[in-house]
């Protein structure tokens, strides 16, 4: 979760892991600590990709334990053995707490284990103390060997053979509390049985008008607790890194009390396990109900959702991030020496790192330090940038200052939805109401995008009137596909007459069209002449200027939780055969990455062209593998990809050349893939992004204010607010036009396709992976410089 050192410069020739061979080589994996969901899509990435490249891999079972234990518990992994697992929550391989590998006796035992299976490459998937135990197995490694040789237990040549033991880790952990990544493997679906707990209480305390206290697990970390608050609105938290201030009781009543009084029926507040005051004296759910109960008299009830957190199947974020990891993990140690570090590989942003383990491990230590030194804001800052950013959003949109308390800018900020409904959008709204009411705007709200703009359907929003949108699916300002152009006049008039001085446009591609229009009539109305932002909110994910869409994520666990279940409907039957068609427009991402989370066969996407001898291979690599253990297959096709070859054909095509091996099902998708409530991650994000929106439109509206009004018709001042690999961007949509693919409504270059080399190895097709973009080892920064105007980590 720190943040790391600039990317080191890449060579510009692209580099294919052809050269990097695995043949004579051992992989081990294990997992270790307490379980994550997503640790079964990490084990069979690691062995998947090590098969791939001609490697041995070994499973250990039980963690640490079996590898002291040794016998049956290390067995080589197959092909097969890993199949139907990646939807399988917790780790299928087992995990334990082994006390006798903390002792030198312990980790002979696991030392020989693995000579005596010529086994020296290790990939541990845990939390810190399983890392850390790893790393100090590789430091003892050598005297190790030296003392089995001793004993007779190997010869010199077994010692001189395997004198290097390489590590890689992958953080598995629900907490998120390891420094060094800003996502471990099983937090978002830790985050989604929160937030399916939250949601489900709300309608029952929306009934009785009840307070609800929430206890969330994460340890010593916040990370679970403050992003349930942001993804369900909860009117109070309790984290250890931000400790009330004495006389939290009193205040958190009064905040209550004004909810109720604004006509709220339910308060949510959620506790975090470790939750503490400035006195370090522990919080708890049943003292926080007691207080409520007797200071205010509201009916209070206490939650405490405790392993249902570490339960259920992994999300599809999950799935991929695991799966990105396991990919990577084996690439680290191919390529590792023996004077390379032991690293971990993470994500930062939306890009793939290597970060020395021991720095990590540190960093992560000197968190705890900090708050048992009582020096929160430092402990924030280690955190990293993740959990700093997230933090300061909750701290903006959390207290309702009376109006009298509000700066007032005397500037009026208008907010609507452009296009297709997308889960998240109500998320974004809500806090771009909020942060723009804290910043002392007027917000106002237009109906069904800019055809109710021209109608006139534009009234101002209050604090109260978004309250509950968090985890609304759909768009509750109402949402339509029309383009400003034609009604160019309209549009200009109404601005005239509510005074707007900015825009905030959510929506997907028809958003982004129409601020090309408006930035473009500048000339000619200057009533378009103010800033003009817009969040990027589209299923498709198919916007130029960001990787990633506002609903994106809740699409991709719809089509992924739906994939499951399908597969779940052939068991026990003959072998069987899905095609399954996406949605997505042009864009493959839906399928693509919904094809790496849900594990399909074959995905066809526009993109990609393909052809009748394409379809033939995947027919006959498809026939093979039915041939052995593996009983169902999954191919999904996104709608737009050729328009002769449709999925009746391909679905025909199967069903005729597949007779004998399997039969076939063919389901479309459709509209399912838009509705639902948002994911944890499309609310979080939605709320993050249009909170730095609103920060950037005000520091725009007081550069462009001059002579009494608001005057800006420079091309940053139009602008796409997008994340790119590590940062959010604000880019001028001038010039993202030239990056956009119009006809097809895709941008020119899509970063997901390198996701597809990936996709076809662990569906065990010979591809050629360009491995330029893989993680380089880089260090963890202590002090950061402050973020740009221009970009900031999410």
């Amino acid at each position: 979760m720190a943040a790391t050192a600039a990317a080191p410069k890449r060579q510009d020739t692209k580099k294919f892991f052809e050269n990097l061979s695995g043949s004579g080589k051992s992989i081990a994996v294990l997992t270790s600590g307490g379980d994550a969901q997503g640790m079964n899509a990490a084990v069979r990435a690691v062995v998947r990709m090590g098969i791939y490249v001609g490697a041995k891999v070994y499973f250990i079972h039980e963690g640490y334990q079996g590898m002291v234990d040794g016998g049956d518990n290390i067995k080589e992994a197959t092909w097969e053995s890993v199949s139907s697992m990646l939807q399988v929550g917790g780790t299928v391989i087992g995990s334990a707490r082994c006390k006798e590998f903390r002792t030198h006796e312990g980790r002979l035992k696991a030392a020989l284990n693995l000579v005596q299976r010529s086994i020296t490459n290790l990939c541990v998937i845990g939390g810190d103390g399983s890392l850390t135990g790893a790393n100090l197995f590789r430091e003892e490694w050598s005297e190790l060997l030296s003392e089995l040789v001793q004993q007779g237990s190997i010869s010199e040549e077994a010692a001189r053979t395997h004198s290097s033991l390489h590590i890689v880790g992958m953080v598995g952990s629900i907490d998120n509390d390891f420094c060094g990544t800003d996502m471990t493997i099983g937090t978002d679906s830790a985050l989604h049985r929160i937030i399916e707990v939250v949601d489900a209480i709300m309608t029952t305390a929306q009934s009785h008008q009840r307070t609800f206290v929430l206890e969330v697990m994460g340890r010593h970390c916040g990370y679970l607790a403050l992003v349930s608050a942001l993804a369900c609105g909860a009117d109070w938290v309790f984290i250890p890194e931000m400790p009330p201030e004495d006389g939290w009781e009193d205040s958190m009543c009064q905040k209550l009390s004004e909810n109720r009084a604004d006509k709220k029926r339910l308060n949510i507040i959620i506790v975090a396990e470790g939750a503490i005051d400035s006195h370090n004296k522990a919080i708890t759910p049943d003292y926080i109900k007691d207080l409520v109960v007797r200071c205010l008299g509201f009916d209070t009830r206490v939650t405490i959702l405790g392993h249902v957190q570490r339960g259920g199947t992994p999300s599809a974020f999950d799935r991929i991030l695991a799966s990105r990891m396991g990919v990577e993990a084996v690439l680290a140690l191919l390529e590792a020496s023996p004077t390379t570090p032991a690293c971990v590989v993470s994500l930062v942003g939306n890009q793939a790192v290597r970060l020395p383990l021991m720095e990590c491990v540190q960093m992560t230590q000197e968190v705890q330090k900090a708050m048992d030194e009582k020096k929160f804001e430092d402990a924030v800052r280690l955190r990293g940038r993740s959990f700093e950013h997230n933090l300061s959003t909750y701290r903006l949109l959390s207290y309702h200052k009376a109006d009298s308390e509000l700066p007032n800018s005397n500037f009026n900020v208008a907010v609507l939805n452009v296009g297709a409904p997308a889960a998240g959008m109500n998320a974004a709204v809500r806090s771009a109401v909020r942060v723009g009411i804290t910043e002392g705007h007027k917000m106002f709200a237009v109906s069904d995008g800019f055809e109710g703009f021209y109608k006139g359907q534009i009234k101002e929003i209050k604090w109260g009137d978004v309250g509950g949108w968090t985890g609304q699916g759909g768009s509750l300002l109402g949402t339509k596909r029309t383009l400003p152009g034609k009604h160019l006049e309209k549009i200009a008039e109404q601005m005239r007459i509510h005074n707007i001085n900015a825009l905030l446009v959510i929506g997907g591609f028809e958003a982004f069209e129409s601020l090309l229009q408006l930035y473009e009539a500048r000339a000619e109305y200057e009533e378009f002449c103010v800033p003009m932002c817009m969040l990027p909110a589209t299923i498709s994910n198919n916007m130029p200027g960001t990787d990633l869409s506002i609903g994106a994520d809740t699409s991709l666990n719809a089509i992924v939780e739906t994939c499951d279940r399908i597969k779940q409907s052939a068991s026990g039957t003959k072998r069987r055969v899905f095609i399954i068609e996406t949605m997505g427009g042009y864009c493959g991402y839906l399928a693509t990455v919904g094809g790496l989370a849900a594990g399909a066969d074959a995905v066809y996407i526009y993109e990609e062209p393909f052809d009748i001898r394409d379809l033939q291979a995947n027919v006959e690599h498809l026939t093979q593998k039915m041939k052995t253990s593996i009983q169902r297959g999954l191919v999904l096709r996104n709608e737009s990809c050729n328009e002769n070859f449709t999925t009746d054909f391909i679905y025909q095509l199967y069903s005729e050349e597949g007779h004998g091996v399997f039969d076939c099902r063919k389901n479309i998708l459709g509209h399912m893939q838009q509705g639902g409530a948002p994911s944890p991650f499309d609310r979080n994000f939605g709320t993050k992004v249009a909170a730095k929106a609103i920060q950037w439109i005000s520091q725009t509206l007081k550069e462009s204010y001059k002579g009494g009004r608001v005057f800006a018709n420079s091309e940053d001042t139009a602008c796409l607010l997008g994340m790119r690999r590590r940062a959010m961007v604000f880019q001028p949509v001038s010039q993202l036009r030239d990056e956009t693919d119009f006809v097809h409504r895709i941008p020119k270059e899509q970063w997901w396709l390198k996701l597809r080399p990936l996709m076809k190895i662990l569906a065990k097709y010979k591809t050629s992976y360009d491995v330029s973009d893989a993680g380089q080892l880089e260090h963890v920064t202590r002090i950061r410089p402050k973020d740009t105007k221009t970009t900031s980590a999410i």
